[in-house]
């Protein structure tokens, strides 16, 4: 008895932990082993299990970016299909990890409710941005332009009813386990739905939004591993034993770099930095526009400090690549504690990995827990520092009123013109 009892304190494990095992039947490891193929495994059988596992990390992260790369070239369609499907996978795998550890083999309706309750909240979510984006077309058929109009009202109606189906399926001997699980999938869901939603959202702020993010944390993520494994001696963090200073410190150096050098390629291509429209005629996306001033080059002056380092007093360089900076740094210092987090989670239920889909790397969310809080931290950045009023959405918004309304909108509009001097410069011209 002394000796569980010591094991669970170096476990950091407390007495209301221990309670908790025994209210919902014992937290048992779930097994999880990466499934390296066999072509790999007959390949790297004379390395030693450290060296082998480097090479199946290398050879599937190459793959990995590959397949990146190619998603990226079928446009912004393919992408938020791919973020969707990512987001499904996610759930799956946390969902799961509850249902494993917990033994909810019994609650009655629960995998049907948390996949319902998923469904409600894409809807929700999904549904807004449609109408955000796409809005000519909802505005164009009728049976899309009632479902927008009604849109948070029938959302809030498929909610409601899977709170009711929730509680007429509570059993006396399982409430405090019933509750648990209910509580389990919204956390699920705020984790996972909001954060691939925001993924969407700076898709369509022009692909340069999500592509440098989300090559940010891949480059902090590889480089890391790649100081921390030649280089590592300090242990950086108890939650994550094989994570060191090292790598920390290099990792961050080398995305900062990294980040200022993709954003110089990708500033000077409309494709990535245009924001992504619907285009009403044909249908289909378009991402043609007029740079913005954050994407044309621009002449910066060198502190007299650095003038004499690098022998320039100019450099020439694009607005964005400052704002990259923000966000590499973002992801190499704050991005891993998304990291660290979920290590944590996969320690409190003694698992190794979320699921074992890729070999040598775990399950999909061990491979995006980096990615959802860089989502929200790009979302929060153009928010505060980039995004300003959108005229076209405004007028599509002005068509849609009244015509009472839009004549009252245009006279206080051309009075303010008028007032400020500008109407009757444009008629002189």
């Amino acid at each position: 008895l002394q000796e569980s009892e010591s094991e669970n304190k170096l476990d950091g494990e407390t007495a209301s932990d221990s309670e908790s095992k025994s209210d919902f039947g014992g937290l048992s490891p779930v097994p999880t082993s990466d499934d390296t193929p066999e072509v790999l495994n007959r390949a790297l059988s004379n390395l030693s299990s450290r060296w082998k596992n480097w090479w199946v990390r290398g050879i599937l992260t190459l793959a990995m970016i590959t397949f990146f790369f190619i998603i990226i070239y079928l446009g912004p369609m393919v992408l938020m299909t791919i973020v969707m499907c990512v987001q499904i996978k996610c759930f799956h795998e946390i969902i799961t990890i509850g249902y494993n550890v917990y033994h909810s083999y019994d609650l009655p309706w629960f995998r049907t409710l948390s996949w319902y309750f998923l469904l409600c909240v894409n809807y929700f979510f999904y549904g807004e941005t449609v109408t955000d984006y796409f809005f000519t077309l909802v505005q164009r058929e009728e049976p899309l332009r009632i479902l927008s109009k009604y849109h948070r009202f029938i959302s809030f109606a498929l909610y409601l009813t899977g709170f009711c189906m929730f509680v007429l399926s509570l059993v006396k001997k399982h409430y405090r386990l019933q509750f648990y699980m209910f509580g389990w999938t919204h956390v699920t869901l705020l984790i996972v739905v909001t954060q691939s939603h925001l993924i969407i959202h700076n898709l369509f702020e022009g692909m340069i939004w999500f592509i440098v993010p989300i090559s940010c944390v891949i480059c902090n993520d590889i480089m890391a591993y790649m100081f921390g494994f030649f280089f590592g001696r300090t242990p950086l963090i108890k939650l994550s034993p094989k994570k060191t200073w090292e790598g920390f410190i290099g990792g961050f150096f080398s995305t900062v770099l990294f980040g200022l050098l993709l954003s110089y390629v990708m500033s000077g291509y409309r494709c990535f930095t245009c924001p992504v429209e619907f285009n009403n005629d044909t249908n289909s996306f378009t991402v043609d526009c007029e740079p913005s001033e954050l994407f044309q080059l621009q002449e910066y002056n060198i502190p007299v400090v650095l003038q004499s380092v690098v022998g320039w007093k100019t450099v020439r360089m694009y607005p964005f690549q400052i704002h990259s900076i923000a966000l590499s740094t973002f992801a190499s210092l704050i991005g891993p504690f998304g990291g660290f987090f979920a290590s944590g989670f996969k320690r409190a239920f003694k698992i190794k990995d979320f699921a074992n889909t890729i070999p040598g790397h775990g399950g999909i969310m061990d491979r995006f827990d980096c990615q959802y809080l860089m989502a929200t931290f790009v979302n929060v950045y153009i928010a505060s520092f980039i995004r300003g009023p959108n005229p076209s959405k405004l007028i599509q918004q002005f068509l849609t009123l009244r015509p009472d309304q839009q004549l009252h909108i245009f006279n206080t509009l051309k009075a303010h013109l008028v007032d400020r001097g500008i109407l009757g410069s444009l008629e002189d011209a």
